[in-house]
């Protein structure tokens, strides 16, 4: 059973931007459906971004407009770029994969989980 691998995360300012990275090692991540979760401490696991097999992209609607979700088949990497963050969007962020062809909107939907990073926004 393979495990995804995180980077990037960290602390920063209201309003700054901050690029997430989550490889597959020994995977092709093109074929799976890929989903970024985050956790607030004491609250359940939320879906925000999830792309399909095919590039099709979802968004909660809490980082609609701000967050880009992308994979980038070359590096077999999968990016959230989070722009204009606040302080809600402190939380811990998980990658997800599965291998059904739409992602799904539920965390046991989802057999391989990355380690999780840390983002807290300052106001």
């Amino acid at each position: 059973q393979g495990q995804l691998v995180q980077s990037g995360g960290g602390s920063v300012q209201a309003g700054d931007s901050v690029r997430l990275s989550c490889t597959f090692p020994g995977r092709t991540l093109a074929e799976y459906s890929m989903g970024w979760f985050r956790q607030d401490p004491g609250k359940g696991r939320e879906l925000i971004a999830a792309l399909s097999r095919s590039g099709s992209a979802y968004y909660a609607d809490s980082v609609k407009g701000r967050f880009t979700i992308s994979r980038d088949n070359a590096k077999n990497t999968l990016y959230l770029q989070m722009d204009s963050l606040r302080p809600e969007d402190t939380a811990a962020y998980y990658c997800a994969a599965d291998r059904r062809t739409v992602p799904g909107t539920d965390l046991h939907q989802y057999n391989y989980w990355g380690q999780g990073t840390q983002v807290t926004v300052s106001s």
